[in-house]
This record gives C-alpha cells, sequence and structure tokens, in this order.
C-alpha cells in the first residue's frame, strides 16, 4: 500500500517503524509543528518527524488541514490509506475520502470505553484491570468509526500510565500491520460501535495531581500510577511540595496522611496505607524514598496534606 501516515508523539513512532520495514510504501509524514518546550522555550520537532527524517521520508507541517492547500498536497500523494496515531488533530470530511482504504486510527484503549485524548491515563486512573488497543475506521466525529481490530491486554498492579503507554504503542504498532493486511485481502468485517456503551475522557490537567489522603488507598495509588510521568500526583509536607511518583498499597492503618513508619516510609489513607516508593521535592531530583530520608528529616506521626 501507498501510506500516508499522521502522527507527534513518541506513542506513534512503535507504528511509524512497523511500516518503514514493511513491504508498504510510506510517501509522507504529517505530524505537528515544531513547538517551544522548557523554561528555555527551545523550538523543538515532534519525536514522529525526527523518525520520519531518519528514514529520510518527506515531512508535512501543517497548522491546519481544513484549507485547500492541504487538501490538494494530500491528494496529490494518492495514498492508498491514510494511518493515524496520535496525531492530534481530527481530519476533515474530504480528506478522509480521499484514500482507497480509508482512514485508520490507532487508539489506545478498547473502544467505545475511553474515546477522546487520554485513555491511557484513565485506564490506570480508574484502576482499570485489563485494556487494550483498537484500529478502526476514522469519521468526522472523534473516536466514532467503525472498529476494525482489537487486542487487550492486562495492567499491573503497579503500572505506570507511561509504562502502559510504552507496551500499547509496540501493541498497537503490530495490530496496525495485522489490520492493513485484513483491509488488503478483505478478511475484516468493520463494526459500529456499540453508543450506550460510550465513555469520553478529559484532558489531563495540574488540576488532578493534589491528593486526598482520606480517600482509600487504592485510589491514591491509582492517582500516583495515572499521573505519572506528567504531571504527577503530589502532597504538601511540613509546608513543601513533594511530588510522589510510585507507591505501593499496605495495609496497615492510622491517621489519614500520617507517616506510620520511616522503614518502609508508609503513609496512612483513608483506609489502608501506601508505601511510597519514589519522591521528590520541588525543584529537586527525583529519589527513592530511603535515600530522600538520609538527606531530609521526616518524623512518625508527621502529616501530609
Amino acid at each position: 500500500m501507498n501510506i500516508v501516515f499522521m502522527g507527534t508523539p513518541d506513542f506513534a513512532v512503535p507504528a511509524l517503524e512497523k511500516l518503514v520495514k514493511s513491504s508498504h510504501k510510506i510517501s509522507a509524514v504529517y505530524t505537528q509543528p515544531d513547538k517551544p518546550v522548557g523554561r528555555r522555550q527551545i523550538l523543538t520537532p515532534p519525536d514522529v518527524k525526527l523518525c520520519a527524517e531518519k528514514y529520510n521520508i518527506p515531512v508535512f507541517q501543517p497548522e491546519t488541514l481544513r484549507d485547500e492547500n492541504a487538501f490538494k498536497e494530500l491528494k496529490s500523494l494518492n495514498p492508498d490509506v491514510i494511518v493515524v496515531v496520535a496525531y492530534g488533530k481530527i481530519l476533515p470530511k474530504n480528506i478522509l475520502d480521499i484514500p482507497k482504504y480509508g482512514c485508520v486510527n490507532v487508539h489506545g484503549s478498547l473502544l467505545p470505553k475511553y474515546r477522546g485524548a487520554s485513555p491511557i491515563q484513565h485506564s490506570v486512573l480508574n484502576g482499570d484491570k485489563v485494556t487494550g488497543v483498537t484500529t478502526m475506521f476514522m469519521g468526522e466525529k472523534m473516536d466514532t468509526g467503525d472498529i476494525l481490530l482489537t487486542d487487550k491486554t492486562e495492567i499491573g498492579e503497579n503500572e505506570t500510565s507511561a509504562e502502559l503507554f510504552e507496551r500499547l504503542s509496540l501493541l498497537g504498532a503490530d495490530l496496525l500491520l495485522k489490520t492493513l493486511e485484513g483491509l488488503e485481502n478483505s478478511s475484516i468485517t468493520p463494526i459500529k460501535q456499540d453508543e450506550s456503551k460510550a465513555t469520553y475522557t478529559v484532558k489531563i490537567t495540574k488540576s488532578m495531581c493534589p491528593i486526598d489522603w482520606t480517600k482509600a488507598n487504592y485510589e491514591i495509588h491509582n492517582q500516583v500510577r495515572g499521573l505519572q510521568t506528567w504531571p504527577v500526583a503530589f502532597a504538601k509536607l511540613n509546608g513543601k511540595d513533594i511530588k510522589i511518583h510510585s507507591t505501593f498499597l499496605c495495609d496497615k492503618s492510622g491517621n489519614a496522611g500520617e507517616v506510620i513508619s520511616l522503614n518502609p516510609l508508609t503513609v496512612a489513607c483513608g483506609s489502608g496505607s501506601l508505601i511510597i516508593n519514589e519522591l521528590q521535592l520541588n525543584g529537586k531530583k527525583r529519589m527513592d524514598s530511603k535515600s530522600f530520608l538520609t538527606g531530609h528529616t521526616i518524623n512518625v506521626g508527621d502529616k501530609f496534606s
């Protein structure tokens, strides 16, 4: 197949790599414009752009796909299929209608559950035991197209959204190749999504970060896992903000937010408690709790808020 690939972050890179090494031809890669990053606001290219340049694939970075020039440019490439993986833009109908085999999207959930921009984080935040990836035909509305193939996987008790991102990106890349093969040989029967089961995710924001220690330990544990590596759950201790990077469940009890042990560092929750494995004082390096305690005074009875 002659493919136009659309994607932006590192989640999309394994799919692009798989396509490059397959029998398919990638005539162009579309990605978001370079953006300023960090305190110095250094103009930085997307991960997909860097990958495409490594293989000398032409890269296009239009601000919008909704003008006539973008349409003509894409149409001139004559793609058999447009593959979209975390591109970050909604494709207008005139572009959706260009390729012979349609526009195929790889989504990080088992649709119709978790439509939207943050399905992987929400599967962890909500404590799901199973998730997966879905390939689907793209429609005019976000994540509503007919399902092509799915692949399920279990979520580990301590697995973070960052770790799950990496696993699902690889699963999605493999599923994409199976999907393209199925479309070529007409072995896939698209399935309409059950709208009655559809759920939507909201954008991840820093407002989700403060920890409420009156909640059950598993709820806070899911919050810590789900907000890793950005924006990271945090709490206050002795007036200072401390980011909590990883935790383990513990059945010890005490007053919510209170440090009940230093070996290992354990904090009581509304029910149960959490062993804090990695933490970070605001503006300092991330470290394991044992190292942290050698340089910072925390006492049993101190209270996180």
